[in-house]
């Protein structure tokens, strides 16, 4: 019977954390340390002189016999079974993951192998649920990257779809506004003129819903610019009033605009836009009732607010209902009143303005939209009455040679018909080849106006370039355009060029004609 270490060596390795066995050449258990009991649940007496082939799993032991003869020949310090998963067994037959220190010792002419023995089930569970964790992040990870470019592949589709919208859907509004701005300049006859005094607020209207749903792919795209300048409070309460008055009256409702003496400093068209959208709003939630703006000012600061005795929103809705195509309890799939488009507009356009909306709401009394702009100087623009049509404007047209480049039939015989009628000489085509075809025949055009998508790929700009290598750089132009793309933005660094977006409004038009052709 071979020796066992000193009493102070087995109190030492009795301390030791991990159980410590030692065994001879012929895999025999001389020594085992308290630990080994604890973690194997076998006593000393039942684990001593026995083989350490005992402690492993029986499908491991004709393996280890021979891997512990090979290190038994070249014995020294190191890991046992490194990049392998070894196990140990209890007495019970239960197995458990294991890590093995063996170190040789010399023992007379014989290498005894003492082997620290770590049971890592808890580390093995740690770094499976690591593992477990980290793939879960990496498929919620693959998930978000999917549905990025989902969303990126809708809003291209979508950015597509609003292009293409903005020139064809597009089109016959800007033959009817031109068409109507020509009948008001020649008829005379009362009721005719009230006629078409009304057609014109039905147009403008059209127009303003198109607008709505081009005006995210617009304000996406930067093309919006806006020009701040003083207005009076009291005229966009006139516009609102004038607008949706009808609409309140229809539905039952109260419509109670009230007096205003305020200016404010912003963008006026785009400050109309946030409240069309926010009366419109009011009035489509509001079944009985009110709907109200007033206007409150303090210090520089000027508050208008849109209030109504509507539905209400919940609290917990409130932070979505600016989102796109989000409308308050309106289900999925179910039917829909518009799109949910107005407020995102809303959001989008006081973004760009830096302005203020805070919204206050309880469910079943109503709503408050406060929308809070810089105080105005006083200083404002004066306005020419809606629909009319000013003598001044009509007396300092001069005539002048024009070459109408327009693709679509109806739009081209409108414009043509305008500019006839303010006594210009027109020659209209369709296409660049006929521009350089009229251009061959004449170069007493003193200016081109011409749409931006023609037919067959070709675009107003290339008219453009292609008559002002013929007629020189100062050649004079207007372009047309429902387009929002940086190339267009590009463009309004040509200062013989304008640029007008559709829908056309007829008097715009005319004036920038003044401008390019001044008298």
């Amino acid at each position: 019977m071979r020796s066992i270490p000193t009493e102070l060596a087995r109190s030492a390795l009795d301390a030791a954390p991990d159980a410590m066995i030692i065994i001879d050449s012929s895999g025999c258990i001389l020594y085992v340390n308290r630990q080994v009991s604890a973690l194997f649940g076998y006593s000393h007496d039942d684990i001593i002189h026995r083989p350490v082939e005992q402690l492993m799993p029986e499908r491991f032991r004709s393996r280890h016999i021979a891997h512990r003869h090979q290190y038994t020949r070249a014995a020294h310090l190191r890991p046992m079974g490194l990049g392998l998963d070894l196990f140990a067994q209890r007495q019970d037959g239960t197995e458990f993951p294991v890590e093995i220190s063996l170190s040789p010792i010399e023992s007379g002419d014989e290498v005894l192998i003492a082997a620290a023995i770590r049971d890592v089930t808890d580390r093995k569970r740690a770094d499976a649920d690591l593992v477990e964790l980290r793939e879960a992040a990496e498929r919620a990870q693959h998930v978000a990257v999917e549905a990025r470019i989902s969303a990126d592949r809708a809003n291209q589709g979508k950015s597509r779809f609003l292009a293409t919208a903005s020139h064809d859907l597009r089109q016959p509004l800007q033959s009817l506004a031109l068409l109507n701005r020509t009948l008001r300049t020649l008829v005379t006859q009362p009721n005719a003129s009230e006629a078409l005094s009304q057609q014109e607020d039905t147009i403008v209207a059209m127009s303003r819903l198109l607008n709505a749903l081009l005006d995210i792919s617009k304000l996406e795209s930067g093309a919006i610019k806006p020009e701040p300048a003083d207005f009076t409070v009291a005229h966009l309460f006139d516009e609102l009033r004038r607008e949706f008055a009808g609409l309140a009256t229809d539905k039952g409702l109260d419509l109670h605009v009230e007096e205003s003496t305020e200016s404010v400093h912003s963008d006026q068209s785009l400050v109309e836009e946030i409240f069309r959208n926010l009366v419109s709003n009011a009035i489509k939630y509001t079944r009985a009732g009110w709907v109200r703006l007033r206007c409150l000012r303090e210090a520089s600061s000027v508050h208008i607010e849109v209030l109504d005795s509507g539905i209400g929103i919940p609290l917990d809705q409130i932070p979505y209902i600016f989102d796109e195509f989000y409308q308050v309890g309106v289900p999925t799939h179910s039917f829909r009143e518009g799109y949910g488009l107005g407020l995102n507009i809303v959001q989008r356009i006081a973004s760009l303005l830096n302005l203020t909306l805070v919204v206050h709401s309880v469910p079943g009394q109503g709503s408050a939209f406060t929308l809070t702009l810089p105080a105005g100087n006083g200083e404002t623009p004066s306005l020419v009455p809606h629909g009319a049509t000013s003598q001044a404007h009509v007396a300092k047209i001069r005539r002048g040679r024009i070459l109408l480049v327009e693709d679509d039939p109806s739009v081209r015989n409108a414009t043509r018909l305008l500019l006839a009628v303010e006594g210009y000489d027109v020659t209209a085509i369709e296409s660049l080849a006929d521009a350089l075809e009229a251009i061959s025949e004449s170069k007493n055009y003193e200016l081109v106006v011409t749409d931006y998508h023609l037919r067959n790929g070709e675009t107003g700009v290339q008219v453009i370039a292609a008559l002002r290598v013929i007629l020189g750089n100062a050649f004079k132009a207007l372009l047309i355009t429902g387009d929002t793309s940086s190339v267009i933005r590009r463009l309004t660094e040509d200062s013989n060029l304008r640029i007008i977006s559709k829908p056309v409004n007829a008097d715009e038009l005319l004036s920038l004609l003044e401008t390019l052709l001044p008298s």
